[in-house]
């Protein structure tokens, strides 16, 4: 009897030492836990008031506005493909994006502002585009069902990420396997960088790519963009 338990119970330890190795990525009691790693960054765009935010968004000056279809290009989206837009805001490269992959694909506009996805949906109905759907995401979670794309997208807005490891824990449940994420973010470069780009987005890339990295991807080529004087370009792969 007792040479049973002990095998009993030495199988029993056997089994959690192993499923604890096999468990992927954090626990949910660590994602519970993440704390916010630039509190309230987001207070401003979740304001019902569009007018002002979609004037920063599409402003001529904004070289990510300038250079979209640019940035179209770069992301090269095959017909037929669903692709997450992170941070939509006014919806010009969920648009984009819509007559790229074509009828047979999918484009869900991703964004913590109802108003602004209201504005989106409404402006792929005045052009006819059917393969949109807006999805309002929180401070922790993309809110995308899981293995539902085949790239996701974030544009400016990584750095808006209050709880990165939580939303990148979503991201990488929504991406199918073998997907596809490509980042535009701002460089931040001390001595370099304007004072509002240095005060507004926490870190520079280098930090940005490590987390991404940890968070379950690889780095497969950072895109040489001429026409982007202040960002940088980033595709992974999924892990």
């Amino acid at each position: 009897m007792r040479a049973h338990g002990l095998l009993l119970a030495l199988g029993l330890l056997a089994l959690s030492s192993c499923a604890s190795s096999s468990a992927p990525g954090p626990s949910a009691e660590e994602l519970a836990a993440e704390t916010s790693v630039k509190p309230g960054i987001n207070d401003s765009w979740k304001s019902d008031e569009i007018g002002p935010l979609i004037g920063r968004l599409e402003g001529e000056s904004r070289e990510i506005y300038t250079h979209r279809r640019v940035i179209g290009d770069v992301v090269a989206l095959p017909e037929g493909v669903a692709i997450a837009d992170i941070g939509a805001g006014s919806g010009f490269m969920t648009h984009l994006f819509s007559r790229l992959v074509g009828p047979e694909g999918k484009v869900y506009a991703v964004d913590i502002n109802a108003t602004l996805l209201g504005h989106i949906a409404e402006g792929a109905k005045e052009r006819g585009l059917t393969n949109v759907e807006t999805v309002h995401c929180t401070e922790k979670s993309a809110e995308l069902p899981a293995n539902s794309v085949d790239y996701v997208f974030i544009c400016d807005t990584y750095h808006h990420f209050e709880f990165p490891k939580n939303t990148m824990t979503s991201i990488r449940r929504a991406l199918r396997p073998g997907g596809q994420l490509i980042v535009v973010d701002f460089e931040r470069i001390p001595g370099v960088s304007r004072d509002w780009m240095l005060e507004h987005v926490r870190a520079g890339k280098e930090v940005f790519l490590a987390e991404i990295e940890s968070a379950g991807f690889t780095l497969v080529q950072e895109h040489d963009v001429p026409e982007l004087e202040e960002n940088y370009v980033l595709r992974f792969t999924r892990d």
